[in-house]
């Protein structure tokens, strides 16, 4: 059996994409017969500011080079709101810095980060308005907005919980998001980010969302092994894990 190497930049106090990326690629390898492993680096991160997120962007370099230790296969970011406060585009800065120090150091692991998949992923459906949920302030929902309309993507309508402790987002129960869609503006839109931030749990309720709204619905988590899948050059279907990925609940009629 095939065994790759899956290698993410967490920050200390996410537990989610710990939990949802190997569920998502675990079912992927079940399908066809692949084996992952899941090894992550760690920068210290309590509260989501943009103070500490600055701070923890800066640990990258040192990150990107103990998962080149472990020569993984991909390796990515695991924070979209690390680089969505710095400003439009950035993910492609923290994303050829991160290249280029692994291949100083000897590593072939393809690189990506999790700000630049959500909108890969959205390109990937087409999708030129969306609906999004978010746990952060109004200030940092207002950046993550901002930076997905400078990449050509409208943010039509957004709800954002104002969680400042970081575990207190991942301690969210995910089937609150099926409560917190009917707050949100989805006439005309062509998908909806049913979690934009990667530390608040959504996969449980993907599906579900999907099936109800009956257009894509997605998560960075779910984007993130999107990117991941297309670096390793294999099919892009995860059961029960929205549209970007194989699921078609709900879409049978009019999907794109």
């Amino acid at each position: 059996m095939k065994t790759l190497r899956i290698g993410q930049i967490v920050p200390s106090s996410n537990v989610t994409m710990e939990t949802e990326i190997p569920a998502m690629l675990n079912a992927h390898g079940a399908r066809h017969g692949i084996a992952y492993t899941f090894h992550s680096s760690r920068m210290r991160m309590h509260n989501v500011t943009r103070e500490e997120l600055v701070a923890m962007n800066r640990e990258g370099l040192r990150c990107i080079a103990e998962l080149a230790d472990a020569e993984v296969d991909v390796a990515s970011t695991a924070c979209l709101v690390a680089h969505m406060a710095m400003g439009p585009g950035y993910h492609r800065t923290a994303q050829s810095q991160l290249e280029s120090e692994a291949r100083r150091l000897g590593s072939r692991a393809a690189v990506m980060t999790s700000s630049g998949a959500l909108i890969e992923g959205l390109r990937h459906l087409e999708a030129k308005r969306i609906a999004l949920l978010a746990p952060y302030s109004d200030a940092l929902t207002q950046a993550v907005v901002k930076y997905i309309e400078a990449e050509g993507i409208v943010v039509q309508s957004f709800v954002n919980f104002r969680i400042e402790k970081n575990s207190a987002v991942g301690r969210r129960d995910p089937l609150l998001l099926l409560e917190d869609l009917k707050r949100l503006d989805v006439r005309g839109a062509d998908a909806v980010v049913l979690s934009v931030c990667v530390q608040m749990p959504s996969l449980a309720a993907i599906h579900e969302a999907q099936r109800r709204l009956g257009i894509p619905v997605t998560s960075t988590a779910a984007c993130t092994v999107r990117g991941m899948l297309d670096r390793l050059a294999l099919a892009a279907d995860v059961p029960g894990a929205g549209a970007l990925l194989g699921d078609r609940a709900g879409l049978e009629v009019g999907a794109k």
